[in-house]
């Protein structure tokens, strides 16, 4: 199987952004000898800012294997950022719509041709207070387990230096010059998944495997231990709302 191609509309976007990536910017990539060369692929990457796209789809781009990104449906009725989308053949996501399921169809026939389908697991910008990954969701584990496709670990730091987790525009901070670092991994090895059924508790134990890979990538990436457990938002509003409850009973 030969290469995919990647096209005007890639190599165009790549004009336009990778000028303003190199001058601003220091990189440190590494790891990309783990991108395979041909056949289908996901790369499942942490999710710390708002410039990721840029920063991770800088690094995918240079190693030849450009990455469709799944990316919110709103984002492509804007003005040129959604022809821009449309025509690197980006997947747009329906959240909690009749279309929700398009997403996962278009992923796994996009690695079916043979390409590269990005996944960022959890879901949303990261709401650790020291932006760790968060607690994923099953989305890349069911392709993953669907496709029998090699799942590249990626981990990224410093974009998120540049424009932090939901920052207001004036949180943006170009200097001092910072460096984007990327370094991807070996790809998770699921087999022992294969052939069982896609049970919730299946997806979630295979979604634990993928985010544990990606997390130790960053912790060397970082330089620092990562947490014993990944941050799960879902569970401390649930412990803010109980704690709220309990205050207003007394």
């Amino acid at each position: 199987m030969s290469r995919p191609r990647i096209g005007f509309w890639y190599r165009l976007a790549a004009v336009i952004a990778k000028p303003p990536l190199i001058v601003l910017f220091k990189r440190e990539w590494r790891g990309m000898e783990h991108i395979p060369a041909q056949g289908g692929f996901l790369t499942a990457v942490n999710h710390n800012s708002a410039l990721d796209p840029l920063s991770y789809g800088h690094f995918q781009y240079n190693s030849g294997r450009v990455p469709r990104l799944l990316a919110k449906a709103a984002l492509f009725d804007l003005p040129f950022v959604g022809m821009m989308l449309r025509g690197t053949g980006q997947i747009p996501v329906y959240r909690e719509s009749s279309n929700a399921l398009d997403a996962f169809r278009a992923a796994v026939n996009a690695i079916e041709r043979g390409e590269c389908v990005a996944f960022y697991p959890e879901g949303t910008l990261t709401r650790d207070p020291d932006m760790w990954p968060m607690t994923g969701k099953t989305g890349a584990a069911r392709v993953a387990l669907l496709t029998k496709a090699p799942v590249i670990p990626v981990a990224q730091w410093g974009a998120n230096l540049v424009i932090p987790p939901y920052a207001k525009q004036n949180k943006v901070r170009l200097f001092p010059r910072q460096t984007l670092r990327v370094q991807a991994g070996p790809a998770v090895d699921l087999t022992r998944f294969y052939g069982q059924e896609p049970t919730p508790e299946l997806l979630r134990e295979v979604t634990e495997v993928i985010m544990a890979a990606i997390t130790e990538l960053l912790a060397d990436v970082r330089g620092e231990p990562a947490p014993a457990a990944p941050y799960d938002h879902r569970r401390v509003l649930e412990e803010k709302r109980r704690k709220a409850a309990e205050e207003g009973l007394q």
